[in-house]
């Protein structure tokens, strides 16, 4: 099977004519994309149906709110469509394409600015990377990268593999979930696969599954697929109002994947990215169906951290108290700061961590 791709939201079948009409509107500012195969998922009789929020725009998008760089990407470009941020890693940002837009998507600005990040043209990207031998992993991202065709991606990898120092690629895509055909029905990107990800440098791929009802049949042979190509597969997702911030679905979520082989491994707090408000958790409401989610998994299944991606580093929440909430500096773009705690005041209005004020103390915990 291979998916139809649909662009105009006038071209969804299961709106009705209105909606169609009202959502224009929004698709004005932020782009629409998706594929037959990924709404046939919707129950259209279901106005709240997760999948259909997934993907569908919404008039709330329109909201006043956030920001286009919200964890400040820019400050961290070393080179054309890469991002320098944390000592070991460096992302590339190799294709501004998406199997479907996500309609809380914290990388907006790719589509909505012509001044593009995504570099098409590598090669000084790869020198950086080449002259800087702390790199021992390259995030490839984009948009999504599993849209380059076969023979592109695996002009990147191979150039990542002649450099010794580069010992883990991840991939980021939520492909396995938007249009799992593309691994189904490509042989030649599962040799490939097995080709590049070998025994002491391994290929990750960081799959995007945010509720359980994207893991369909077809999913799975595509997870098995790129499992038994010697990929490595874990999965991130924010947690999204009216997606997965229910508890019960969450640790459906988390137990499907770990059922599949998929390692939960950031669950992350949504970006105040414009357009976003109405896809966002409060910090400590999403804390606590996070933990809530996680009394319901095997230890296996409970892998995950709660994070935010901040300008200065991923800061996971660690914990709260009646008065107080708790963060720890997971990486940091300065080295000094990971494994750093802070102690706030709590604040159930807090979307972000920069919402946190009157620090009660800081301190550094020992190795």
């Amino acid at each position: 099977m291979n998916p139809k791709y649909v662009t105009d939201i006038k071209d969804v079948a299961g709106l009705t004519a209105d909606e169609q009409i009202s959502l224009t509107t929004v698709t004005r500012w932020f782009a629409f994309r998706a594929n037959d195969y990924y709404l046939q998922l919707i129950n259209w009789n279901d106005p709240d149906d997760p999948i259909r929020r997934l993907i569908i725009p919404d008039n709330g998008e329109l909201l006043t709110w956030g920001a286009l760089d919200p964890s400040s990407e820019g400050r961290y470009t070393v080179a054309p469509g890469v991002q320098h941020k944390y000592r070991q890693t460096a992302l590339m940002l190799v294709s501004d394409i998406c199997g479907g837009f996500c309609r809380f998507c914290f990388r907006k600005r790719l589509f909505v600015d012509d001044d593009s990040e995504v570099a098409f043209d590598l090669a000084e990207g790869l020198d950086y990377i080449r002259d800087h031998p702390e790199i021992s992993n390259v995030l490839i991202s984009g948009g999504d990268p599993l849209m380059l065709p076969t023979p592109k991606l695996e002009e990147i990898l191979s150039a990542l593999r002649t450099i010794d120092h580069i010992r883990i690629i991840r991939i980021g895509s939520k492909l396995p979930a938007y249009n799992p055909y593309r691994i189904t029905g490509d042989p030649s990107l599962l040799r490939m696969i097995a080709r590049y990800s070998t025994p002491d440098k391994r290929i990750y791929i960081m799959t995007h599954f945010d509720h359980p009802r994207e893991i369909t049949e077809v999913a799975r042979t595509a997870i098995a697929q790129l499992q038994q190509s010697g990929a490595i597969l874990m999965n991130q997702t924010p947690l999204i109002r009216g997606v997965n911030d229910n508890p019960v679905v969450l640790a459906e979520l988390f137990n499907e994947l770990s059922y599949a082989g998929i390692s939960p491994y950031y669950v992350f707090q949504c970006r105040p990215s414009v357009g976003n408000k109405i896809y966002t958790v409060p910090i400590e409401e999403a804390y606590r169906i996070f933990e809530m989610a996680r009394s319901h998994c095997s230890g296996l299944a409970k892998c995950a951290r709660f994070v935010m991606s901040h300008a200065s580093g991923k800061i996971e929440v660690a914990g709260k108290t009646a008065q107080e909430i708790v963060f720890r500096y997971n990486q940091a773009a300065k080295p000094d700061n990971i494994g750093r705690v802070l102690v706030y005041a709590r604040n159930p209005r807090a979307y972000w961590f920069d919402d946190y004020t009157n620090c009660i103390t800081s301190y550094r915990v020992s190795p």
